[in-house]
């Protein structure tokens, strides 16, 4: 009675009323993808508000464990035992050898859960609680019943087959990915914009990212920086369209033309125009950005106003709220922590004033660009022209 399959669970998925079925096929898709690379072969099917991932062959445990927990909309994952629905007195040497199998240790507290989802069965869900109990206390005279606070719950849903399982591990929650539309992640070198990333994908929606790449003031190190912080947001997103830009000639410009302690404001500005072009070319609906209130001069409130002055697409910040700490903590809980904090300088360091402005008037922003006028039309059909992007999984 090995483990060949998972019960996996969702959670506000079962809220979505007739539209539930897009959101479980979603689900599905999603679970194969993640499965897909696993030894051994799954079969991935939905059955009456429960979806199975079943192996025909032998597989490697831990490594379909870990590809679930990274999938968005589940919310636990059971290692199942699935037998034939051969009537009770077949289901009660089930239970019993289950139970014999997985605690080695008998001295343990239980209580038994049942779910007749299937009528026919000849016994009630209130019996089977009450018999299985009284025959497991039977077999293992050291087991105790616990209907409060048990360090077992074994649960047995009679439907087409039997499951039976007792561990629900949790899941990431969320939405799966592809059922909330699709936007334009920021992505820079940092720690912040994987973890926005992240945030916004669990939601369901599909990401792109958008890089700002400066040669040879950064070099190809950082650019395959921001490509493997990609490939981490992409095992719990899906595959991800970088779109990298060749930003160099527009940043000299406005580092030649414009006041210095205004070269981020500005910079900042024209990255929100290419990003917001490159996703009305990709039918995004967003822009997801890594900026937190009050982090760096460039995220006061008074600089959020003057970046988001020139979108007419909404721009989502997941992470406004939080200190850095608390964003560090989810950059380990994903993985990206260490990828980020490697010493390769992005375009934003590089070319940062030694005394930004912190409350920059959008009057004062748009009078300075103006000395751009001549330049920066040409450069940005240059920037456009030149985009590289690559499929990151």
């Amino acid at each position: 009675m090995d483990t060949k399959a998972f019960l996996i669970k969702y959670g506000e998925i079962g809220v979505k009323g007739k539209n539930r079925y897009l959101f479980e096929d979603a689900l599905v898709r999603q679970i194969r993808f993640a499965l897909k690379d696993i030894d051994g072969k799954f079969d991935v099917t939905k059955e009456s508000g429960r979806i199975y991932a079943t192996a025909s062959e032998e597989f490697d445990y831990d490594e379909a464990l870990e590809a679930l927990k990274r999938v968005f909309g589940i919310v636990g994952i059971c290692p199942l035992v699935q037998v034939e629905n051969e009537g009770y007195e077949a289901l009660t040497k089930s239970v019993l050898d289950y139970f014999a199998k997985r605690y080695t240790d008998k001295e343990v507290s239980f209580k038994v859960e049942c779910r007749r989802s299937d009528k026919r069965f000849e016994k009630s869900s209130m019996e089977m609680n009450a018999e299985l109990g009284g025959m497991i206390l039977d077999a293992f005279p050291k087991t105790r019943v616990d209907v409060h606070k048990p360090d077992v719950i074994i649960h047995v849903e009679v439907r087409k087959k039997i499951n039976i399982f007792s561990e629900i591990i949790p899941g990431p929650g969320g939405m799966p990915v592809g059922t909330a539309g699709k936007a334009m992640l920021l992505l820079s070198g940092g720690i912040d914009s994987p973890v926005a990333g992240y945030m916004i994908a669990k939601r369901g929606v599909q990401i792109e990212a958008t890089y700002f790449h400066a040669p040879p003031y950064t070099s190809e190190r950082a650019k395959q920086k921001v490509v493997d912080l990609a490939r981490l947001v992409s095992k719990y997103a899906g595959p991800v369209k970088l779109h990298i830009v060749n930003f160099t000639d527009i940043q000299l410009a406005i580092y030649d033309k414009c006041p210095h302690d205004e070269l981020t404001i500005i910079m900042r500005r024209y990255m929100m125009k290419i990003a917001e072009k490159i996703g009305y070319d990709s039918d995004c609906q967003g822009l997801i950005t890594g900026e937190s209130i009050g982090q760096v001069a460039s995220q006061t409130m008074q600089s959020l106003y003057c970046t988001n002055e020139v979108c007419t697409m909404p721009v989502f910040r997941p992470v406004v709220g939080f200190d850095k700490q608390e964003i560090i903590d989810l950059s380990y809980k994903i993985g990206t922590y260490e990828t980020s904090i490697q010493p390769f300088e992005d375009c934003c360091t590089i070319f940062v004033a030694k005394h930004p402005v912190t409350k920059p008037n959008l009057n004062i922003i748009k009078k300075d660009e103006k000395k751009l006028d001549g330049v920066i039309d040409e450069l940005m059909e240059k920037a456009f022209a030149t985009v590289e992007t690559i499929i990151v999984e």
